[in-house]
């Protein structure tokens, strides 16, 4: 199998490197603020709908645990992505077919 030639002459993009710890962890902090800005919203939209009890104990139930899912998430870094190696794969020749002498000593 060789090599791909036009793989070889691609350029290397600077978008495809990793964000920088300083991005990443903005990243997660802006995940961590949309998710704890939806518990109160949640509680407040339970007591409105007070008059519907299963909507209200639904909305309840989600604002519970979104402090807790809040902090895994935040505290979860990024996936990486997943990078392909380029190696090195020299193209394999056969051997000569035809015999080849052999020097007794």
């Amino acid at each position: 199998m060789a090599a791909d030639p036009q793989r070889a002459t691609d350029p290397v993009l600077i978008t495809d490197a990793a964000l920088s710890y300083e991005e990443e962890l903005a990243v997660r902090k802006r995940r961590y603020k949309v998710m704890m800005g939806m518990r109160i919203p949640f509680m407040i939209l339970a007591a409105a709908c007070y008059q519907i009890p299963w909507l209200a104990v639904t909305l309840l139930v989600l604002s519970i645990p979104l402090p807790w899912i809040a902090v895994l998430v935040a505290n979860d870094r990024l996936p990486k992505k997943a990078e392909k190696s380029n190696r090195y794969q020299p193209e394999r020749r056969q051997l000569e077919q035809r015999e080849h002498p052999v020097i007794d000593g």
